[in-house]
């Protein structure tokens, strides 16, 4: 057993050895592709460096550095909250946060605490990777969700920094790739690396555990994602916000959230045949990524329809039934304009649903398709608590059905926003505090990073050492 495990951590040397020589021949290629997304507004015009591990401000001086990385805005958002608790509880540590994304960047730079740096996220390049983690010299990594990158992971192992990956998660096409004979020795050495590995539900522990992540470092803490902190809105979007509550107030309302394209043709064809039997209904549409809601709000227009567009702030007129948000950030406070809430990018093969988790927090009677990936784990936690909590629909004529349903039964509506109100709560309970005891026990404690050894202990380890040999 100790000579096969031997074997596989030598061949996942080997092939972490081959991905740094690819990784580091192909390099002027990576910064190529990287400037070609710089001028298709991909990535920020200023601070595009930092991705080459060229950072824009100073690290502190003093005390430890505690690293959260996230991909997008989603991850993100879900490491906010143990952020804030961090900071409550170790003021002492210096906060850096990265992601990867340029909506995520002007979304989070505002809603992060003051004290906390924000940066790109550097390549996984060995210069970029080298240069980033050489400059900051973090103490400790937070990563969220999947973003398993070897020369990251490889890097912080060699300056004896300490790993940690929250709301871990596999897709199933990522394990079927980590399982090929090629990568399992390279994925089995990655997640070796790790102190911690918090998955978001059995179904992805057991994954973990087949792609032999060692059992003592996975623990359970909840899905972050449900921990659905409050933030301050700007001054005049929350105006905006109250004033379209009190017109909306006496019409019918329901929002089609984290719309995917193709998706608004169902969302309009439902839309369309609601509007006969309810002339007063208003549908808000929001779509995954603003550019696709100004190309549905150019088309409605061009067709003639009454609709009003977020950024434009145009107030709903008379005959306006449409509202489109071509905004980010702004989801879970425009939750509240609607009784329901159907949750896109799950009605097609090949997407993944999204959150169901904000709209249930603001007291939505909760719907969404069935194809909704690695937010299975939520749908059905919910649903076991209260089956009304979240329903599946499979298309338009499913969708049109509950909606008609819903709008026809007062009763049953409120029944619905109040199961997926409870559930959320029931789920949401502790989740923030349990991944900060995960994180405070098993990673923060530990003498880990680029200052745990103290010069007088260091002289000691030598000490034991020389009489070791004795």
């Amino acid at each position: 057993m100790a000579t096969a495990v031997a074997g596989l951590k030598l061949k996942g040397h080997m092939v972490y050895k081959i991905y740094r020589a690819l990784t580091y021949g192909l390099s002027p290629l990576i910064h190529l592709h990287l400037l070609w997304r710089r001028l298709r507004g991909l990535e920020h015009p200023i601070r595009w460096r930092e991705r080459l591990g060229q950072p824009s401000l100073r690290r502190p001086s003093a005390g430890p550095l505690l690293w959260f990385h996230a991909v997008s805005l989603g991850e993100g958002m879900a490491a906010i909250p143990v952020i804030n608790f961090c900071s409550q509880r170790r003021p002492d540590i210096n906060i850096l946060m990265t992601t990867t994304t340029v909506s995520a960047f002007e979304v989070l730079k505002d809603r992060l605490p003051a004290n906390v740096i924000y940066q790109f996220a550097p390549l996984d390049t060995p210069a970029a990777m080298d240069a980033f983690l050489g400059y900051w010299k973090p103490n400790w990594i937070v990563i969220m969700e999947s973003e398993l990158w070897p020369n990251l992971i490889m890097g912080a192992s060699r300056c004896g920094i300490g790993l940690a990956l929250l709301n871990a998660r596999l897709s199933a096409k990522s394990f079927r790739h980590w399982s090929r004979p090629l990568l399992f020795p390279l994925i089995s050495l990655l997640l070796s690396q790790f102190s911690v590995i918090s998955p978001l539900s059995s179904v992805q522990a057991i994954h973990f555990q087949l792609l032999q992540a060692p059992p003592f470092c996975i623990n359970f803490s909840g899905d972050l994602k449900y921990a659905v902190g409050e933030y301050e809105l700007l001054m005049k979007d929350a105006k905006h916000i109250e004033y379209l509550q009190q017109q909306l107030s006496q019409k019918q309302v329901w929002m089609a959230a984290s719309i995917h394209r193709g998706e608004e043709e169902i969302i309009l064809g439902v839309h369309n045949v609601l509007m006969q039997s309810h002339p007063d209904i208003v549908t808000i549409i929001v779509p995954r990524h603003p550019q696709h809601g100004k190309e549905i709000y150019e088309v409605l227009q061009k067709g003639g329809q009454n609709v009003a567009l977020r950024s434009q702030h145009k107030e709903l007129i008379p005959g306006t039934n449409i509202y489109l948000v071509d905004t980010l950030g702004e989801l879970r406070h425009l939750y509240k304009l609607a009784p329901i809430a159907v949750i896109g990018g799950s009605f097609f093969p090949g997407l993944a649903g999204h959150n169901i988790s904000e709209a249930a927090a603001a007291g939505c009677a909760v719907l969404t398709g069935h194809h909704i990936g690695h937010f299975s784990h939520m749908v059905r936690e919910m649903q076991q608590l209260n089956p009304l909590s979240v329903m599946q629909v499979s298309g338009k004529l499913e969708l049109e059905k509950a909606l008609r349903e819903l709008f026809a039964d007062a009763k049953v509506l409120e029944s619905r926003q109040k199961a997926a109100k409870e559930s959320f709560h029931s789920l949401s309970t502790a989740v923030v505090s349990n991944a900060w005891n995960l994180l405070d026990i098993h990673l923060l404690r530990q003498a880990t990073g680029w200052f745990s050894l103290s010069f007088s202990s260091l002289e000691k380890e030598i000490s034991n050492l020389r009489h070791l040999r004795l």
